[in-house]
This record gives structure tokens, sequence and C-alpha cells, in this order.
């Protein structure tokens, strides 16, 4: 599914192909969790292909690394110029991106003195499909901001996220939502939640969750488009009294949810500030031209 006898990866300064690619079985990062990674999308457009927010994506990785004390030298331009020969020597143009800053061999529980780089790509659609979803309520919490740097994109931090998701997916629903340590709303596994009540649109605030540039995306259309929105705590009780919800990430893009457990959210999708922000996106990415707002 990610790669096949042909597939190039960039792996420390060099392009390999990824099925004679190694690593060593004493990696830090594979014992323990302690790496970064990006999730990052390019898209075929009129002028060719695009890496969406690259700069964003980027420093975001430099910034998870000096989070939690991991050594990397690479400059943003240098990541950038990277991906798009990588795109190129694999002749993809729409394609998810995953950068990946894994750890020496160290067995104690001491920050690395050396890390490798991969650069990996393929074909990937809408990572939680193209329906709306049926979400759980997990029975998980996001971890404490106290606990890990929530800010940091890293490796071990998802295996809440792995969880959560299981748990749904073995009651039968698509995906799960999880509150904070303190019982307010937070996220998805992998996405941030948004929802709208009364023509205004609500997101949990930054601190419990990972600040999405996706998110940052969204808010920055629907301040185009006129949308009031609101940042705060808030409840399971406000998102049941909403009209509709969405979720968004790199990978998921934008995407409506039909329902949390058995209640069902009323405003149809296509009725929605969330179907407005979901067309919107498609465009800017696509680098399509912006209609104006009605």
């Amino acid at each position: 599914m990610y790669y096949n006898q042909e597939t190039v990866v960039f792996v420390d300064g060099k392009f390999v192909k990824a099925t004679e690619s190694t690593t060593d079985l004493y990696g830090q990062t594979l014992h323990y969790g302690y790496g970064v990674f990006e999730g990052i999308r390019s898209y075929k457009t009129d002028k060719g292909t695009r890496v969406f927010k690259a700069k964003e994506h980027y420093d975001r990785l430099r910034k998870s690394c000096e989070l939690v004390n991991i050594p990397f030298n690479y400059t943003t331009e240098e990541l950038e110029e990277l991906t798009y020969e990588l795109l190129e020597k694999n002749n993809l143009t729409d394609a998810y991106i995953r950068p990946l800053v894994y750890c020496d061999p160290n067995m104690s529980l001491t920050k690395p003195n050396n890390v490798s780089l991969m650069i990996c790509a393929w074909e990937w659609g809408a990572y939680l499909g193209d329906q709306q979803l049926r979400l759980h309520l997990s029975s998980y919490c996001r971890p404490h901001p106290r606990s890990i740097k929530i800010e940091a994109k890293v490796c071990g931090h998802y295996v809440n996220s792995v969880l959560a998701t299981s748990e749904a997916k073995e009651k039968g629903y698509d995906e799960a939502l999880l509150l904070d340590s303190d019982g307010y709303l937070a996220e998805g596994p992998g996405a941030n939640l948004f929802f709208e009540k009364d023509g205004v649109l609500f997101t949990p605030q930054t601190g419990n969750i990972l600040p999405g540039i996706t998110r940052e995306t969204v808010l920055e259309l629907a301040k185009e488009l006129g949308v009031e929105v609101k940042v705060g705590l808030f409840t399971l009780e406000d998102l049941l009294q909403a009209d509709k919800a969405f979720y968004c990430g790199t990978a998921a893009e934008v995407i409506p949810i039909e329902s949390l457990d058995e209640h069902v959210f009323p405003l149809k999708w296509n009725d929605s500030l969330g179907k407005k922000l979901q067309e919107r996106y498609g465009q800017l990415v696509r680098e399509q031209k912006l209609q104006k707002a009605a």
C-alpha cells in the first residue's frame, strides 16, 4: 500500500529504494517512541505539484525536535527542497508525505547524540474517507499537558490515538472523540474538532490539543468568510447541543461528523458552515480561484 519495488525514499542524505533501506533494531525510537514526525500533503495544481504549507509543517518538525531535546540540523528550506525532489523521483503529485526523525541506538532514557532523517511519500486518499463519521466517545483521554509536550508531534504520543481509534472501531464506529484530562472537549485521535451552533463556529483552545496546521487554516478561512469563531473550553453538553460538527487534519482534510454515539447532529452537511469551509479548503490546497462569499 505504501511502497513497491520502485519506490524511492530519502534516508540520511541519500535517495534509496524503500525495499533496500534498513534501520537499527536498537534504535531509541523503536524501543521508546522517542522520535518526531510530520504529516504533509501535496496537490496537483495548474501550476504543477504544490506541497501545502510546507514551511509551516517543517517549522513544526524542527520545533518538535527542539521541544523534546532531539538534535536536528536541517533547515526548513533544505527539507522543502528534498520533498519536491522526492515527489519528482516517485512521479507523485497528489501525495501524502511523511518525514520522520528517528534516534540512534540508545537503551538509556537520555537524549540522543545523533539522529536520522527519513522522508517518504505515497498516494493516499482522505484518511477518514469521504463519508460522514459516526464517532464514539472514547474511554481514553488526551494526555495531561504537564505529562508530555502537547504541541510536539512525537511518535510515542500516538499510542493514545491507536488505543482510542481501535476501541471505537471494535464497537462499530468510524472514529473516536477524546476529552482532555479535565473532561473538556479535546480532539480526535488524529484530527481537530469544530462544531457549529446558530451560525457560530466553536473549537477547543490549544493547551490540551495538538495545534493543527489544518485547524489554523480553517480558522483563517472562517475569518475570510466572515464566520464568527469562539475558541475556548467546551463541554460534551455543548457539543451535543450543536447543529453540526466536523474534524479536520492534514490526512483527514475536512470531514463531516454525523453522530456521536447515538446522538445525531440535526443539520444537513450541505447546509452547514463546515461544508462551506470544506469547499474553500479544497480550493485553497489546489490553488483554485476562491469564489466570493455569498
